[in-house]
């Protein structure tokens, strides 16, 4: 609904994944960050959790000047599959994935700025912060501060 709402206001450009019926490969990640000026991940537990650290590590994505991460949404299901994979997974790069260290991984690609979740919330407040968030950058205009401000009211 939001994404209906908001469309005429996206360029013509705009190009994604949207849905639950395929998990993304992380070439189709790659193509969607470096082709971007913007980025949006709306999903569940941690954005890092999706993408290979390796993979992004290596990555220069100057050309994206925006990511936002509405994340950390948990679910039963979601927590069952993230407890699985974290088992498989160091100490030092469980911590990677918390979004300070996601932002500044982001931030050494090359990435401008970084909107981001710090902890973990439910599907309606991230629609809420969704809603804020294109209500303030599309239709009013504002700067990404702007809309950083309005978020933390």
């Amino acid at each position: 609904e939001i994404l209906e709402k908001y469309h005429d206001l996206f360029t013509v450009q705009w190009e994604g994944v949207i849905g639950n019926m395929c998990a993304p490969s992380q070439a189709k990640w790659e193509q969607l960050l470096t082709n971007c000026s913007a980025f949006l991940f709306y999903g569940m537990e941690r954005f890092m959790s999706h993408v290979l650290l390796n993979w992004l590590v290596a990555m220069n994505i100057p050309k994206c000047r925006l990511v936002i991460l509405l994340d950390l949404v948990r679910s039963q299901q979601s927590y069952r599959r993230i407890a699985n994979s974290d088992l498989h997974k160091s100490c030092l790069r469980i911590a990677l994935e918390r979004p300070t260290e996601t932002a500044m991984l982001l931030s050494l690609t090359g990435v401008g700025s970084i909107i981001a979740t710090q902890w973990y919330t439910n599907l309606e407040e991230n629609a809420e912060r969704l809603e804020t968030l294109f209500e303030n950058l599309l239709s009013f205009g504002k700067t990404t501060g702007q809309t950083v401000h309005a978020l933390q009211k």
